[in-house]
């Protein structure tokens, strides 16, 4: 167990708020958790490829970093007229 590993668990401790939101929050707020948990998602995968020391592992993140982002931009372009 590293730094690396340490940090990437208490940062999946932050997934539990954001499913909470999208969960019970209204769909602009569902909106910006889904966003915000991506993102968190992307972070720990960085941190578990570091530890991991596995440079083959930097791949997956680095791609759902650019597709989450389309993918946000998807589903507002279908939920635009209820925003």
């Amino acid at each position: 167990m590293n730094v690396w590993l340490i940090g990437a668990t208490a940062l999946l401790a932050g997934l539990l708020p954001c499913g909470w939101v999208l969960l019970r929050g209204r769909l602009t707020e569902a909106l910006v958790a889904l966003e915000l948990g991506s993102t968190l998602v992307t972070v720990v995968l960085l941190l578990l490829a570091e530890g991991f020391h596995r440079s083959s592992y930097f791949t997956l993140p680095l791609v759902l970093a650019a597709l989450a982002f389309v993918g946000t931009l998807v589903f507002i372009r279908f939920l635009g007229e209820r925003l």
